[in-house]
This record gives C-alpha cells, structure tokens and sequence, in this order.
C-alpha cells in the first residue's frame, strides 16, 4: 500500500502540473496518469478496488462542501431548474440513447438500462472542471448543477426499478419496500443531527480550541453521513451534500471549508485516477469500431441533446453549449447500475463490460472538449452576440446615473424611494441583464460620448451621477460632460485622494470620498 501512495502522489506531482499548463486542466492528467500506471499499463498498481473505496471519499467530500456553499433558501429558489431542467434531461437523453442502443441490436431491457446509465453525468468530473473555471457561479454553473443534483436523487429508484426489467412486473414483489423505508430514515436521522446535534457538537469543540479535534470531528461528520446513507442504500454523496446543506449557515462553516478542502481535492485526484485504471484497454483494442462508435454516439448524443434542451429552456447559444458539453460523460452510477442490472439478469455481462469502458473513455473525452470549447467557441459565441437594447427614451428625467453597479444602484434605490425619475446608463450587457430581472429599466451605451448622453437627455437634466467602477474611465465621461453641457450638475463618487484631486482640475465640486464617511 506504501508503494502504491508514492506512485499515486508522484503522478499527481509530475503528470497533474503538465496537464493543466497544456490547457486541458487536472482532470484528464489524473485519467491518463490512472492508465498509464494501472494493470493495463505499467501495472505499477493493479489493487485498483482498494484505492477506488479509499478515494471515493473525494466525491463525498466535494458534495460535502457544495452543501457547504449553498443554503436551504437557495436550493428552493433553484427547484425549478432541479426538477424541470434536471427531469428533462434524464428522461430525454435516456430515451435516446436507449433508441440508439436497440437499433444497435440490444434488447429494450438492456437498452432502457443502457440509456438511463448513460443518460447520468459524473459529478465528480463536472464540477471540478467548472470549479477550475471559475464557472460554478455563473448561469450555465448553476444549470449544471441543478441537473448532476436531479440525477443524484433519482439514482436510488431507478436501481430500485432494475428488477422490473427481468419479466417479473409485480411492482410489490419486485420493488424493496424496506429499503426505500430504510432510505427514508437515513435521511430524516441525517436532517435532524443535521439541524440539532452538530452545531452544538462544533460549539463544544471550537470553544475548547483543540483544532485536530475539530479536523477530526468535521471529517467524522461528512465520512459518517456517508456511511448512514451508504447502510441505507443511497449514494454516499446525497448524504454528505444534506450534512454540508444543513451546516451552511453555521458560524463554522468557513473553518470546516478550510479543514475538508485539502483532503477532498487529493482524494479527488486518486479517484479519476483509480478510473482510468479501471479501463478495459485490452477490449477497446479487441474491438476498436465498437467502442469507439459507442464513445462517439454517447458524447455526440448527449451533447446534441444537451444543447437542444439547453436552448429550449431559453439559455443563449454560449450558455447552451456550455451546458451540453459538461454533461456528454457518463457518471460513476452507471458503473453500480450497470453491475446491478448484471446481477439481475437483465444486461449480458459482455455489454456491461463494453458499456463500462465507453463510459470510462467518455470521461476522458469531457475534458478535452470542454477545454477547446472554452478556448475556441465560447469567446467567439460572446463577442458575436452584440447586445440589442432599447432606444433611449430620457422622458425628462432630472437625473442620468453613469454606471449601474454598486453606487449607482444604490443612487437608484435613493431616487426612486423620493419619487424622482432618473435615466440609468450602463455599458456592461451582463449587468444589465441581471438589472432586469428586477425590473429596474436600464439602457446600454456608453456614456463618455456625447451623442449616449444627448439622448440619455443631458441637455436637459439637471444632475449626472459617474458611479463608473473604473476611475480613468469616470474622468474620461466627466470632462465629457463638463465641457459638452456646462450647465450639468455633475455628482462623482471617488476612491482615494488623486481621483478627488484630479476631479477637482476638471472643474468638478460634487465630490464625495467614498470611504471619508466612514
């Protein structure tokens, strides 16, 4: 076992930095690392089950402090986006590939099987390839996330419906009552030590400021959520993503973050590797077209798929396609969906063994192609899709706000709290877009050209706010304004002392410092 953690930690230290300096970030280095040294390779570690129960606590872990992220506020908010988005995706991309899979000749039982395994996405590659990117947060992060989340909670009945497949259609006799009851308690005993027993545990523990206990009780905490919903017969991953829900608005959460976040990202690193040394290379080289032809079906499928039901739910193009190609791969689930419906009889082990490699080459596939998205399409997609808004239409407005991020928001606030109009403009498409939302009528220009503030109605108004983030572009649209329509009152906020002072050469008088107050 010893041998074994050196070569694991030296791949991750030589094959992992090389990976990402090409572009294709950490995930496909730890993918190729796990085959070149697993037994179809080097053979330098052939105890590959072992490592893969070890490190699985990555994912656990990874869900763990996604729960730590969001709040119960925030998940209801997203319930549309989980259920509906999430719901379309499996049920259509399932249907699909299960039509292409009996086309291809198997039966519809093992197609259905086939096509709801593959219809899954790995949790455990998508996240971290958008945490990497900084996308998690964005729209498209979100819509992901509501999607790997659906898939999360519907894993457990679709294996508690494998037995129907297998001719025997007495949903009684077939589907495990006490199981699911089993299910249903773990995760009632997960909420209520949840909501009760651990912040008091971690107030016992953080008041005697031991910090290896606390390590040792955060790690407790996600490893025995694991195991209660593991005994239970759900996914590890669900249990530990309610634990970091629950704890969310805790006063230790950002002490847990930093405690779980070491172990999770190196757990993580040898679970895509103990993936790619799970890989049937001997098959793929046996029969080539057909894992190949299978590889491409799924991706392309699902991706096609992906992008379709991204744009009917009203996503643009970019957020569409980013959308599709995070979720082509196939997910860790299919491989315990495709060994239980072996053990039932409803899938032929020769197919699960071919499923089983296409999903793991699936996998491998994702990151590259996410990576030459990113790199080639979606900048592309985003400078091509020039914002259309609205002629300006001032209506006499007294006041022009220059800029609606955090001061000019709040000027907004003020303004329309007393009754008084005011035309805002903004430059930045997706500000506005969020601005929106909230009904707030914003216009796209950009105010340091006399002709955007000419219809924004500056000749008649009697006050321009500059709440501009940038401070050389907040001199550049007041010495605009002050020498186009001198008869402007002109308001400017101002970080530090050279911007007041070089506010005060332009002629200004209506400035105030934004941190003089406090």
């Amino acid at each position: 076992m010893l041998v074994s953690l050196v070569v694991l930690l030296a791949v991750t230290v030589f094959l992992i930095p090389l990976s990402r300096r090409a572009g294709f970030g950490s995930i496909l280095g730890y993918l190729v690392g796990g085959a070149l040294i697993g037994p179809a390779g080097l053979r330098l570690i052939t105890g590959v089950t072992e490592i893969r129960a070890i490190s699985e606590l990555g994912v656990v872990m990874l869900l763990f402090l996604i729960g730590l992220e969001l709040r119960p506020q925030r998940l209801g908010v997203m319930r549309r986006a989980v259920f509906g988005l999430g719901g379309a995706q499996l049920v259509f991309t399932g249907l699909g590939l299960a039509v292409l899979a009996h086309l291809g000749g198997m039966s519809w039982d093992s197609a259905a099987v086939l096509g709801v395994g593959g219809a899954m996405s790995s949790t455990a590659i998508v996240l971290p390839l958008l945490a990497e990117r900084e996308l998690l947060a964005t729209a498209a992060g979100r819509d992901i996330f509501a999607v790997l989340l659906f898939q999360d909670l519907a894993f457990i009945p679709l294996i508690a419906l494998i037995p129907l497949l297998n001719g025997d259609t007495t949903l009684s006799a077939n589907l495990p009552w006490t199981d699911f009851a089993k299910a249903c308690g773990a995760i009632v005993a997960i909420l209520l030590g949840g909501r009760f027993l651990l912040p008091r545990a971690f107030s016992a523990i953080g008041g005697a400021r031991t910090p290896e206990v606390f390590t040792a009780l955060a790690l407790l905490t996600v490893v025995g959520t694991a195991a209660l919903a593991n005994a239970a017969g759900l996914s590890m991953s669900l249990g530990a993503f309610l634990a970091g829900l629950l704890l969310s608005d805790s006063e230790y959460r950002h002490e847990l973050q930093a405690d779980i976040e070491p172990f999770e990202g190196l757990l993580l690193g040898f679970f895509f590797m103990s993936v790619g040394m799970s890989a049937n290379l001997g098959l793929a080289l046996a029969e080539p077209l057909v894992i190949a032809g299978g590889v491409a079906a799924l991706v392309f499928g699902k991706l096609i798929l992906g992008v379709l039901i991204g744009l009917a739910s009203r996503q643009s193009p970019a957020r569409a396609i980013r959308f599709g190609l995070a979720l082509p791969q196939g997910s860790e689930f299919s491989f315990v969906l495709f060994g239980a419906a072996v053990a039932r009889g409803v899938m032929p082990q020769d197919a699960a063994d071919r499923a089983t490699l296409v999903i793991a080459l699936s996998m491998v596939a994702t990151p590259i192609l996410f990576a030459m998205s990113e790199k080639f399409v979606i900048p592309r997609l985003a400078r091509e899709a020039k914002p259309q808004y609205d002629k300006i239409e001032s209506e006499g407005s007294p006041v022009i706000i220059c800029g609606f991020g955090r001061i000019g928001q709040i000027v907004g606030r003020i303004l329309r709290m007393q009754g008084i109009k005011f035309t805002a403009l903004e430059s930045d498409a997706s500000q506005i877009e969020t601005v929106r939302k909230f009904g707030t009528k914003v216009y796209y220009g950009n105010p340091n050209r006399p002709d955007v503030l000419r219809a924004a109605g500056a000749e008649t108004a009697k006050v321009l706010v500059v709440a501009l983030e940038d401070m050389e572009e907040s001199l550049r649209v007041t010495s605009v304004a002050h020498r186009t329509f001198p008869k402007l009152k002109i308001m400017a906020p101002v970080r530090n002392r050279r911007h007041a002072h070089l506010m005060m050469n332009l002629g200004i008088d209506g400035i105030v410092r934004e941190t003089y107050h406090s």
